[in-house]
């Protein structure tokens, strides 16, 4: 059948302070990473980590060129938001659970059943194909 958003999952995720690692996250304001990595800081309270292949600094945060690159003191990463697309997405999955990640995001578009099978295996929460400030308007809307 496939991967099935839990909504419990995704409001734990989004109400929970904590680290996320923003694959994808680069200086290119046109980019949806750019605006949502924003909101995540400044809407959600959490910290974020640019994680992109020049290891950019973006929104004054830190970047660095993979996930393995980030030093210890900003583990553990709570979620790694993953803003590449569906045939790269597993490579981010695998690097996700080797550093002992705790949950993947899978922005709208990315998606990779056979990935998403392995970060359940490993222990990740998983939420595929949902962007996070979405789900807050969805989350207002229904309260």
């Amino acid at each position: 059948m496939g991967h099935v958003n839990d909504p419990e999952v995704i409001e734990r995720l989004m109400e929970t302070p904590g680290r996320w690692a923003v694959v994808g996250l680069s200086q290119n304001q046109w980019r949806s990473a750019y605006s949502v990595a924003e909101f995540i800081r400044d809407e959600l309270g959490q910290q974020i980590i640019p994680v992109n292949p020049r290891g950019e600094d973006v929104h004054g945060e830190r970047g660095y060129a993979r996930l393995a690159d980030i030093p210890a003191e900003l583990h553990p990463i709570d979620v790694v938001d993953c803003f590449v697309n569906s045939q790269r997405v597993g490579d981010v999955i695998d690097q996700a659970i080797a550093v002992g990640a705790k949950a993947v995001w899978l922005q709208l578009g990315v998606i990779d059943e056979e990935a998403a099978e392995r970060a359940k295996a490993a222990g990740l929460d998983v939420v595929m194909n949902a962007c996070p400030a979405q789900e807050n308007w969805r989350r207002a809307r229904s309260r």
